[in-house]
C-alpha cells in the first residue's frame, strides 16, 4: 500500500474488546494505520 492510498474498510476490536470499524471515522478524523511485522 502506498502513501495516501485509501484503505479498504475493516473492523477490529479496541483495547476493551468493542468492535471499531474504519469507516466510522470517515470525514471526521485523520487516521494513520501502522502494521508491525511481529510482536513488540
Amino acid at each position: 500500500m502506498k502513501i495516501f492510498t485509501i484503505a479498504p474498510d475493516f473492523e477490529l476490536p479496541d483495547f476493551e474488546g468493542n468492535p471499531v470499524r474504519l469507516s466510522s471515522f470517515k470525514g471526521r478524523k485523520n487516521i494513520v494505520l501502522v502494521f508491525l511485522r511481529g510482536f513488540m
